[in-house]
């Protein structure tokens, strides 16, 4: 039997979670599964087995959204994740990697255990500025 889900979506926030369901039952995302629990609590094992496409920090559903606007398969596999601008921007405190919000470390975490072959990410600007780029190149290089 062939797995019915599409896409796994790491998203922490119950409203948007919710959401994120509603836009499946709508036929505007992919259809899988919700995952609620923490990116640091998330063993990658249990990462969507089954299915291509994972996204992590997952909001309302954008990534999905745009791969299926940009006419990627839904069989061709990716990651994609939108890490938490407030350790970087002006709606935190801008302490970058002293702030508990930043996540970069946990997402590499599970890049790094499952090598996933295409990655997608964002972050704002002025992460740029935090040295935020430059540890996820590092971090990709070295691995």
């Amino acid at each position: 039997m062939t797995n019915p889900d599409a896409a796994w979506y790491n998203e922490i926030d119950p409203f948007a979670a919710n959401w994120l369901r509603e836009l499946m039952k709508a036929g505007q995302i992919a259809t899988g599964h919700v995952e609620e629990a923490p990116i640091e609590n998330i063993i990658s094992e249990s990462i969507g087995q089954g299915v291509d496409r994972r996204h992590f920090f997952a909001g309302i559903g954008g990534w999905d959204y745009a791969l299926k606007l940009a006419g990627w398969p839904d069989d061709r596999p990716v990651w994609t994740g939108s890490c938490p601008c407030q350790p970087f921007s002006a709606s935190g405190k801008a302490e970058a990697g002293r702030d508990s919000r930043h996540l970069w470390p946990a997402w590499f975490r599970l890049i790094r255990e499952r090598h996933p072959d295409t990655i997608f990410g964002e972050q704002v600007e002025s992460a740029i500025g935090h040295g935020w780029l430059d540890l996820v190149f590092s971090d990709m290089e070295a691995e």
